[in-house]
């Protein structure tokens, strides 16, 4: 079986693969991997994401302030982040969006605020976002709606099969992880039995959530081959079609060419 894979999700910035970040990059490549967004998640770990996607020709960086990081905000970040997103290799604006789970998470208006702060940027700059949206479902998508000229993709989808179709309707990608191999993954297996295969992209949300059969281990850009194989067997198509139609997806919505 041979898949060429669009890992749209991985944080090669991240100190877990400090031991062997250029080895595991370099290995990507043999492993099927044709191409890799590494988002940021502040100011500074945007900067690495885009020193690493011009080191390497198939990683891509994306720009932005992560929930859980939107403490020390200042509304200038926005100017700094406007600056980094003009880079050649940036792609989108990202990870931003709303985290709800960790009770000691900054302020709940603090985060809508940074969140709405940088769809206006990439509305601006007509770019399209990746929203992390964890236990937060119904904020995030009443500020996705403030911003109908803004597309993105809800990353690792963790909401109801209704609120993907919702997304799907107000024009927006879905993309899912190595939780759809969980045993217990039945929320998200519908989710994506919901949605077309043309608003569908894969991610490893690496080193985080490796895929069964690697549940446990640091996870890498080379185990999205697993990750696809389960979208193909739950939309009833090859694991090769799942690969090529996710592919295209990724390059379309990015901006990408071939």
């Amino acid at each position: 079986m041979s898949l060429t894979l669009f890992d749209t999700h991985a944080h090669y910035d991240a100190a877990q693969f400090d031991p062997d970040r250029d080895e595991v990059l370099s290995a990507l490549p043999g492993q099927g991997v044709e191409l890799v967004v590494n988002p940021g998640c502040d100011l500074e770990s945007s900067r690495k994401a885009i020193a690493l996607s011009e080191r390497y020709s198939f990683l891509y960086a994306a720009v932005g302030v992560h929930p859980e990081e939107c403490a020390p905000w200042r509304d200038q970040d926005v100017d700094e982040l406007r600056v980094l997103a003009a880079r050649p290799k940036v792609v989108a604006v990202g990870e931003i969006g709303l985290d709800y789970y960790w009770p000691d998470n900054p302020p709940r208006e603090l985060q809508k605020r940074v969140f709405r702060a940088q769809m206006a940027l990439a509305r601006e700059l007509d770019l399209p976002v990746i929203v992390h949206d964890r236990e937060a479902h119904g904020d995030s998508i009443d500020i996705v709606r403030e911003f109908p000229g803004v597309r993105g993709v809800f990353h690792c989808f963790s909401g109801s099969a209704e609120m993907a179709r919702e997304l799907v309707r107000l024009g927006w990608m879905i993309s899912f992880t190595g939780v759809l191999t969980y045993k217990n993954a039945r929320k998200a297996v519908e989710a994506a039995q919901a949605v077309p295969l043309d608003r569908l992209m894969i991610e490893t949300d690496s080193p985080y959530m490796a895929p069964v059969p690697h549940r446990g281990k640091r996870n890498h850009s080379g185990y999205v081959a697993h990750i696809c194989q389960r979208l193909a067997e739950l939309k009833g198509i090859s694991p090769e079609e799942c690969s090529r139609i996710t592919l295209k997806n990724g390059r379309n919505f990015f901006h990408i060419s071939d």
